[in-house]
């Protein structure tokens, strides 16, 4: 899974959105938004926008695994939320 296109969006009630690319089917990805404040928010200082922004590589890395491990949604989303994080 590869992460080329820099685009992402934003949706209070979900949290943070992007896609990687896996030969060329395009994979949806989503960090809550629980996850970015309890994980990457630097205390809760940062908008999930910047918090995701910041250490996107990081968050690329942990999407890149779980699909690796088959840990998609039923949609095929692969989700990153607090329970399962780390």
């Amino acid at each position: 899974l590869v992460f080329t296109d820099p685009a992402s969006s934003y949706d209070m009630g979900l949290g943070v959105t992007f896609w990687g690319e896996d030969g060329k089917k395009r994979i949806r990805c989503r960090i809550s938004r629980e996850a970015l404040a309890d994980h990457f928010s630097e205390n809760d200082r940062l908008r999930p926008e910047a918090a995701f922004k910041k250490p996107r590589p990081e968050i690329e890395a942990l999407a890149r695994r779980k699909y690796l491990q088959g840990q998609l949604g039923p949609d095929g989303t692969v989700l990153i939320a607090t329970q399962g994080l780390l």
